[in-house]
């Protein structure tokens, strides 16, 4: 075993030993269960986008649609449907992947800036009808009166509602599945392939790859995984409102991608956490936050610019 596999192997290990105990070690140095907790479905976010961003070579800046589909399904699948958390995950995913397989065909033979343009345009698409039909989604006011049920397994109940840890790590199992299949798909021949189309699409055509068609099928799987994170994040705050749409919200799933290492499985995980860390601390201090996250964002961009998992490899290489 060289030394590269062996570090990637530690790194790995170390990731999911952090992951696991996260209820115990982050309040011990000053933190609290639920930031953990928004720090693995807002990690799954980014790394749904970096699906696409990283491993395709496409940038989107419309994944919060996908996000906030996700987030609509689950809350209002507990509200109006059937009081299940179970069920809310799988409709809030299913709901968000199928909007992601119809308008994929719509867009997948742009390129560039006008790909990420159209790809806003939806967003607010989404945005302007869960804003506008307050009758069925709260507009404004956002999605009320409703909140995550407990598990029930048949040989026993879980508290997910009162009890934060239960919830944490309901959360991590979804997410450790998830991220499962993510590696898996990335390993696979097909993975391979979507590496082939960001290095050269050129090139890649000219092998005889359907670019398009991997392109469209790696967008639907990035917006399913997307909106699994949303399902989770309307379990986290027990309420979803229009903001989750919002472009504003995408642009976040960039930056979390860009600041941890946009070509790095984990990158996205570590730039979430960062991202949110810094917003809940500095936002605690002053209104102007966002202004300190931006700064701390140009830095990393102008210094590091593969990102802080690329600025670590970089050290441990030398």
């Amino acid at each position: 075993m060289n030394k590269e596999v062996f570090n990637k192997q530690a790194a790995n290990v170390l990731v999911w030993l952090l992951l696991l105990a996260m209820p115990y070690w982050l309040p011990a140095i000053g933190g609290y269960i639920e930031l953990g907790t928004r720090v693995v479905v807002l990690g799954l976010a980014a790394m749904a986008l970096n699906f696409l961003l990283g491993y395709t070579g496409v940038l989107s800046f419309g994944h919060a649609a996908y996000f906030g589909l996700g987030a609509y399904g689950a809350g209002m699948t507990v509200r109006y449907l059937v009081p299940s958390t179970g069920l809310g995950l799988l409709v809030g995913t299913v709901v968000g992947a199928v909007a992601g397989a119809i308008i994929g065909p719509m867009i997948i033979r742009l390129r560039g800036v006008y790909f990420a343009m159209v790809t806003i345009a939806f967003a607010q698409v989404f945005y302007f009808i869960a804003f506008r039909w307050s009758t069925v989604t709260g507009g404004d006011d956002g999605l009320t009166g409703w909140t995550r049920q407990p598990l029930h397994l048949g040989f026993t109940t879980i508290d997910i509602l009162h009890n934060p840890t239960a919830f944490y790590y309901l959360v991590f199992v979804v997410f450790a599945v998830a991220i499962a299949i993510m590696a898996w798909l990335l390993r696979s021949p097909f993975g391979r392939t979507l590496l082939a189309i960001r290095e050269n699409e050129r090139r890649a055509r000219f092998l005889g790859i359907p670019v398009d068609q991997h392109i469209w099928i790696s967008w639907t799987i990035s917006c399913a995984f997307a909106s699994l994170a949303g399902a989770l994040y309307a379990y986290v705050n027990n309420f979803v409102d229009p903001r989750a749409l919002y472009w504003t919200q995408s642009g976040d799933f960039v930056i979390m991608a860009v600041l941890g290492g946009m070509r790095s499985f984990w990158g996205p995980l570590i730039g979430a956490a960062i991202f949110v860390t810094l917003q809940d601390y500095v936002s605690s201090q002053t209104e102007n936050w966002m202004s300190f996250v931006g700064l701390f964002f140009v830095l990393v961009v102008l210094f590091f610019p593969r990102g802080i998992l690329g600025m670590i490899r970089r050290k441990v290489a030398s």
